[in-house]
């Protein structure tokens, strides 16, 4: 029997690597990788268009997904997890200081969606007390998943000609909250700066007391596809822990990355989050993760009640 050839759409990382380059083979399956684009514009193509077979998704727009009847199922791999304490950014002038100042401001972002920024909303909620329809927020792209915001969430387009960076330099905007550094951030301007001057003992301190590496991306399969062959699950599973296996190898010899203190930051991360943060499957952690991904999502209107981590995802 010939291998089913799949679509796979993913960034392009080391734990992901070995299976669009095909170092590691899936049993009994092909892959036609494409590691093209960035997050935001494959995501588009997989929710607009269901343009891949196989395909890394924003988590909270895969549970918006499985709300409205997308015929989805997800594996438990996570190709991108991130920390997202540092990912507000605030002018000064905006007279911002800590987090309680959001509230009544205007708050730009790429789109409400985001998973880092539904992630930290809630954050921002549950930790600050800072509600996420406290907030306006300005967007310069249209949704993913199509959602119709609840009575008291302002969500606003900036206009055509625009831009976040500008706006939040000129004061039209008093902060931001992204799933990426902005560039102005980036280029050193004075007028865009962390909320969380110093992110990391925040972050770390996050994870001590709470045991949650946040997960950004879960890896979205076209239902038909497992229903036609359920045997899939466990050949994809078994190839995407192969190739992470031969990545967390690789990594770990400082010479592969031009870094001066990657070992000091390697061996910082097995010491804090033992020696797999990264682990796939449902194990408690993982689903400890999903379940406040998904109590966030339903938190801010965005599914219509709290999915199970058994209802989301294909093992």
């Amino acid at each position: 029997m010939p291998d089913l050839k799949l679509t796979l759409a993913c960034g392009d990382y080391e734990i992901t690597r070995p299976l669009t380059d095909g170092t590691i083979k899936a049993e009994g399956i092909e892959f036609i990788p494409d590691t093209r684009y960035q997050a935001r514009d494959r995501h588009w193509a997989m929710a607009k268009h269901q343009a891949y077979d196989i395909c890394e998704f924003n988590a909270p727009a895969y549970f918006m997904a499985r709300d409205r009847g997308f015929a989805w199922t997800a594996l438990p791999v996570f190709a991108h997890r991130r920390f997202r304490h540092g990912f507000i950014f605030v002018n000064p002038k905006s007279g911002i200081r800590e987090p309680k100042d959001l509230i009544g401001k205007r708050v730009g972002g790429t789109n409400f969606q985001p998973a880092g920024n539904v992630f930290m909303r809630g954050v921002l909620e549950e930790e600050y007390g800072v509600p996420h329809d406290s907030i306006t927020w300005f967007t310069e792209r249209g949704e993913d998943i199509d959602f119709e915001p609840h009575k008291g969430l302002r969500i606003e387009r900036i206009k055509e000609g625009q831009n976040l960076d500008d706006m939040l330099l000129n004061g039209d905007l008093d902060a931001r909250l992204e799933p990426e550094y902005p560039s102005a951030f980036l280029a050193g301007d004075p007028r865009c700066v962390q909320l969380f001057q110093d992110p990391k003992p925040v972050e770390t301190d996050y994870y001590k007391r709470t045991g949650i590496f946040p997960i950004m991306h879960v890896t979205v399969v076209k239902q038909e596809i497992v229903d036609k062959n359920p045997w899939v699950v466990g050949s994809l599973m078994t190839a995407f822990e192969k190739a992470k296996d031969i990545a967390m190898k690789r990594v770990a010899n400082p010479r592969v990355n031009p870094l001066a203190f990657w070992a000091h930051a390697w061996f910082e991360q097995q010491r804090l989050m033992g020696p797999d943060p990264w682990k796939y499957g449902l194990g408690p952690e993982n689903r400890k993760t999903l379940d406040k991904a998904i109590e966030y999502t339903r938190m801010q209107g965005l599914i219509s009640r709290t999915w199970s981590c058994d209802e989301l995802f294909s093992v």
